[in-house]
């Protein structure tokens, strides 16, 4: 014997569905980043007569970075837009994930005192900002 549902049955059915996919995508996707400011990953190294820092910059604009160097004290800040996917202006855009840190940054870093800030050279490349501290005598 063959049981159809009643409109009740299904809207109620309907409803418990749409409610046990709201959690799976809270559940998956909850961990979105509200602030509007990071802090980049680094890692530093010690190379013979250097300090060579590297900076995960993924998607900062080479203009948008501006380093500071004086004794003793290393500040690297800037700014990363928000990725956005390319679409038309009568497209609708609906965020499911965004866990790519973006806004305003800053990293301040203690020098030693034997390092040559006059010297000091950045370079980015591949998504990476390699700033280099020569090591003077003292």
């Amino acid at each position: 014997m063959i049981q159809t549902a009643s409109r009740q049955e299904l809207e109620e059915l309907s409803r418990q569905l749409e409610q046990a996919m709201d959690r799976l995508v809270h559940r998956h996707f909850s961990h979105f980043r509200t602030s509007e400011c990071f802090t980049p990953a680094i890692n530093a190294y010690r190379v013979g007569g250097r300090i060579e820092v590297c900076f995960d910059l993924a998607g900062v604009v080479r203009d948008s970075i501006d380093i500071r160097a004086e004794p003793g004290l290393l500040i690297v800040r800037g700014y990363r837009h928000a990725p956005q996917p390319e679409h038309k202006s009568s497209e609708n855009v609906q965020i499911l994930a965004m866990e790519i840190d973006h806004g305003p940054f800053e990293r301040r870093f203690e020098l030693p005192r034997q390092v040559t800030v006059q010297k000091i050279k950045a370079e980015q490349r591949n998504g990476l900002l390699w700033v280099t501290l020569p090591l003077g005598h003292g």
